[in-house]
C-alpha cells in the first residue's frame, strides 16, 4: 500500500512538474521567494497596526511563536525523522525532473513553504473573519505551495503534509492568543468580536 501512494504520489508529480515553459519559471522563481513577499507581508502588518491598536504586540508575538514552530517542526524534525529524497536529489528520478532554481536540501517531506505559509494563511482568516480575505490568503499559500513542485524540489505528498502542519498549527496558536487575550486584556474577546463583527 505505502509503495502504491509513493508510486502515485511521484506519478502525479512528474506530470505536475512536466508542464513548464521559460515564462513560468521566471514566475515561479518569483513566486517561491522569501524576500520577494516582503511589500505584501507590510501590507498586512500595517492592517493588523491599523485595526488592532496596541493589541497588535499580541498578533505579533503569535505570528512569530507560529512561524518559527512550523518552521522548526517541519525542517528540524519531521524532514530529519522522514529523511524522503526531494525529486532533484532522487536518483531514480534523474533526468526527469524539471529542476528551475537549484536542488534544494537532501530532505523535503515536508514542505516548509507549505507549513509556513499555510499556518499563516490559518491564523489570519480565522483573525479577519472575512470570507473573500481567506479565500485570497489560502490562494497565495496555495500558489506558493505549488511553486514548489514546480521547481522540481517538492512532492504532492510534501505539500499536503506541510499544509496540514501549517493549518493545525495555525489553529492551535490563534486558540492560544484568543485565550491569552481573554485573560490579560483590558476588553474580553468576546467584546473585541463584537465590534469587529460590526464593521
Amino acid at each position: 500500500m505505502r509503495e502504491r501512494l509513493v508510486q502515485l504520489d511521484t506519478e502525479l508529480f512528474l506530470w505536475l512538474n512536466g508542464h513548464h515553459n521559460p515564462f513560468w519559471d521566471q514566475v515561479m522563481i518569483y513566486i517561491s521567494g522569501k524576500w520577494e513577499w516582503m511589500p505584501f507581508y507590510l501590507i498586512i502588518l500595517g492592517i493588523i497596526i491599523y485595526k488592532y491598536k496596541w493589541k497588535c504586540l499580541w498578533i505579533f508575538l503569535s505570528i512569530t511563536i507560529l512561524i518559527a514552530l512550523s518552521d522548526c517542526i517541519s525542517t528540524r524534525i519531521i524532514k530529519e525523522t522522514f529523511e524522503r529524497l526531494r525529486p532533484s536529489h532522487n536518483p531514480e528520478l534523474e533526468g526527469l525532473v524539471h529542476i528551475v532554481n537549484g536542488r534544494g536540501g537532501n530532505f523535503g517531506f515536508i514542505s516548509s513553504h507549505a507549513a509556513n505559509t499555510f499556518a499563516l494563511a490559518t491564523f489570519l482568516s480565522f483573525l479577519f473573519r472575512k470570507k473573500w480575505f481567506s479565500m485570497l490568503i489560502f490562494l497565495w499559500a496555495f500558489v506558493v505551495s505549488y511553486s514548489r513542485i514546480y521547481l522540481g524540489v517538492h512532492y504532492p505528498a510534501d505539500i499536503l503534509g506541510g499544509a496540514f502542519l501549517g493549518m493545525m498549527l495555525g489553529i492551535l496558536v490563534f486558540y492560544i492568543y484568543t485565550q491569552l487575550l481573554k485573560r490579560y486584556a483590558d476588553q474580553p474577546i468576546e467584546s473585541h468580536d463584537r465590534i469587529n463583527n460590526s464593521e
